[in-house]
């Protein structure tokens, strides 16, 4: 078992999402069932699953978890692009939340190659 606060790429989504939370504060609040959930929803996914992998068994099932890692912050990605496009994201917050967001993808695809190249 891994311990999963020593992850860098751990830390970096989860203060990805705490930055996600506190930007959709100021969404619509018609978007409170919508993209404010969605949005909170892909983002938190990526540290729960990056954890849930550092407690399973070998680097093949944690190397899993980390696929569906990748998976949410490719959603999150989009769902960053659409409340920008709709104004609910002023483009100071999107390019850093979108930034940090790719930052945390290289650092899965890296993590991910070594966990598989290691088999």
């Amino acid at each position: 078992m891994k311990d999963l606060k020593e992850l860098k790429v751990w830390q970096k989504s989860h203060h990805l999402t705490l930055n996600v939370y506190r930007a959709s504060n100021e969404f619509s609040k018609s978007e409170l069932y919508g993209l404010t959930s969605q949005m909170r929803r892909a983002c938190a996914s990526i540290p729960a699953n990056i954890a849930e992998g550092c407690g399973r068994k070998g680097d093949a099932e944690f190397a899993r978890f980390l696929q569906i890692a990748m998976g949410s912050a490719c959603e999150l990605e989009y769902h960053l692009l659409l409340a920008h496009d709709l104004g609910y994201l002023p483009a100071t917050n999107y390019l850093l939340l979108s930034q940090n967001t790719i930052e945390v993808k290289r650092m899965l695809t890296v993590l991910i190659q070594k966990l598989t190249a290691d088999r």
